[in-house]
């Protein structure tokens, strides 16, 4: 169905040439899936962009083949380029946020895809688009086919997103990242949906994710890429029982476990390296921790690793290591493996460290209801109030790490921000939320600028909660200059420099800008702000959620010693139970709006009383190991 041959992808930036992707190869059959993993900045969404020829204006292809079914792509007019797409091929882009119209209806932008591509038009294309959302798992699919993407969560944006791409049942589907931003259910569901399209119809489907357990599950085939090339291609059941390439084997290391509860996760040390440098030897020799001399001076080519069982015989299994490369460096080198234990095994959970009942509580949160006025008519009064949270209690203790997690939409994120104070003026809130034995929702004025010390916040999206148009130094410094207003300017400079230290950060980043970083260097940056004026409580918004699992990793490690160092207290809100699993040390599980469950995170995990967390449980992908 799709044949990809000798990519290559140039884009002109400031730092010079980069080379973005460098002699791709690949080849996808009808009904298969084939998943593309890698840590952000190899080269995953570039590739995707790639084939659909949507590259931005500074990029281009400068060499290869795209074959769509036999029709070569790359030198068809736009014109036919724009038949093809959403038609033929889908694509599920990776940040619904920007990917949707903001001033069009959801189902508006349903329908037109759907009348472009199809022979629906009027009453019957947007029958097909309500269809179409509840198939995804949008709630009240009839009334929320007229909202606009703002009134939408993350994970209901990404899901009328997948609803787009799949509204014209295309033959070949791309999907970049789609379930990141989705809870565990609403992902079980979606990629059922997938399997059953590809059941049905023979869909081809190129799945680009960092979430293994769920390459694990879906794919047939996997390809890992690294710094613009593909490193090792294998069926899923090689790759994840005995990864070949030194990459692939770290990365599975990397993965947050159970049965590492308490310990340090084993993170690859450094970054992907620039794709504007020439490269002599391998591209991933700097961070191998078995590389030697030949992989510094000379470049590997992707070949069927060699064994001496093997030797003659045809194998659809590549690797691009010099370990693997001749019968001298296999003999002198020792087997790799993966992981020692599978992901996720509630079975397998170790006890951890548990806050004592005696330690003090910093945070109580009684009766806390949250109501978002709708507003109808020419004159917009409130015609009624919708429940976002409805009489929630919680409490936190000192040092604890309290997780919330739950479906999309049920009210999580809607809670961290109402504790914040960023709902003020917003929604209606009744209730009590206690710090320091101060009531934060009765605090006005300079009290309330003093309180906000104690507790700050690390959004979902670190990439639109930095403002764009102030270097990382002024990002830092705003909140210092509000809240701790008794530094001067030696100090606050001290300060900061200092938090970028910590955070695992160069002292230059403090002159650079958002964009200038991937996503995980962002969210670090987002956790020294959140540092800046040094606060008890940090509410965590899905923190790790849109980052590959190396750096999520490095994150997790970050989090947990910085819990250490500093006694502090985190309300992490993640629909990731695997990392739930690994640092939680209390869980509430939140359902429409209310707390279904809530208990020590052992022994919810292991022993869940609730139907709703026994499904959600049940839902979570396990990393499948032959």
């Amino acid at each position: 169905m799709l044949t990809v041959t000798d990519l290559k992808v140039a884009i002109d930036a400031d730092a010079g040439l980069v080379r973005a992707i460098d002699g791709l190869s690949l080849c996808i059959e009808r009904g298969e899936t084939f998943a593309l993993v890698g840590e952000s900045g190899c080269g995953k969404s570039m590739t995707a962009l790639a084939l659909m020829r949507l590259l931005p204006d500074n990029g281009r292809v400068t060499d290869g083949r795209v074959e769509i079914e036999g029709q070569e792509t790359l030198s068809l007019p736009e014109s036919a380029m724009r038949r093809l797409r959403g038609g033929r091929i889908g694509m599920i882009f990776q940040e619904p946020a920007t990917s949707l119209n903001p001033v069009m209806r959801v189902g508006d932008q349903i329908v037109e895809a759907i009348e472009t591509h199809t022979a629906l038009r009027g009453a019957s294309a947007r029958a097909k688009a309500v269809e179409w959302l509840g198939r995804v798992g949008i709630p009240e699919p009839e009334r929320r086919v007229d909202d606009y993407p703002f009134r939408m969560s993350g994970g209901q944006k990404q899901r009328v997103m997948i609803a787009i791409a799949l509204a014209a049942e295309p033959a070949f589907l791309v999907a970049d990242e789609p379930t990141t931003a989705l809870d565990v259910a609403i992902q079980a569901q979606i990629l059922e949906l997938l399997k059953q399209l590809q059941r049905e119809q023979g869909m081809g489907l190129l799945l680009i994710t960092h979430d293994l357990a769920v390459v694990s599950g879906m794919a047939q085939r996997v390809a890992l890429m690294y710094a613009g090339q593909i490193v090792e291609v294998a069926s899923a059941a090689e790759f994840f029982s005995e990864p070949k390439h030194p990459y692939a084997r770290l990365l599975l290391q990397s993965l947050p476990q159970a049965h590492q509860r308490g310990a340090v996760l084993a993170a690859i040390a450094g970054t992907v390296p620039p794709l504007s440098q020439e490269f002599v030897g391998c591209r991933f020799a700097p961070r191998c921790d078995r590389a030697f001399d030949r992989c510094h001076s000379e470049a590997p080519a992707l070949l069927p690793p060699f064994t001496p069982e093997m030797a003659g015989v045809i194998s659809s299994r590549e690797v691009r290591c010099w370990l693997h490369a001749s019968p001298a460096d296999v003999s002198a080198a020792e087997p790799l493996k993966g992981p020692a234990e599978p992901l996720g095994a509630v079975a397998a959970l170790q006890p951890v460290r548990v806050v004592p009942q005696g330690v003090e509580l910093l945070l109580d949160v009684q009766h806390l209801s949250v109501r978002f006025p709708i507003r109808s008519g020419v004159f917009q009064r409130i015609a009624s109030h919708s429940v976002a949270v409805d009489d929630v209690s919680l409490q936190i203790r000192r040092g604890e790490t309290f997780a919330l997690v739950g479906e999309s939409g049920c009210g999580k994120t809607t809670l961290g921000k109402a504790i914040v104070q960023l709902l003020r003026g917003q929604a209606d809130i009744e209730g009590r939320a206690v710090i320091d034995g101060q009531d934060l929702f009765g605090l006005r004025g300079e009290a309330l600028r003093l309180a906000r010390r104690s507790v700050q916040m690390i959004f979902q999206d670190p990439y639109a909660s930095l403002n764009p148009r102030m270097r990382v130094f002024e990002v830092l410094e705003e909140g210092v200059l509000t809240l701790r207003p008794e530094l001067d300017g030696g100090a606050r400079r001290a300060l900061l420099e200092s938090l970028v230290d910590r955070v695992g950060l160069r002292r230059e980043v403090l002159q650079r800008y958002p964009h200038e970083f991937s996503g995980g260097q962002r969210q670090r940056i987002a956790i020294a702000r959140a540092l800046a004026v040094e606060p008890r409580l940090i509410v965590c918004d899905e923190p790790t959620s849109a980052l590959d699992v190396s750096v999520q990793a490095q994150i997790l490690n970050l989090l947990k010693q910085l819990q250490r160092d500093l006694g502090l207290a985190y309300l992490f809100i993640t629909h990731h139970l695997g990392v739930v699993e690994y640092i939680a040390d209390h869980l509430a599980v939140m359902h429409r709006g209310r707390i279904a469950e809530a208990g020590p995170a052992v022994e919810l995990l292991a022993h869940p009383r609730e139907d709703y967390t026994r499904r959600l449980l049940a839902a979570v992908p396990r990393l499948v190991r032959s």
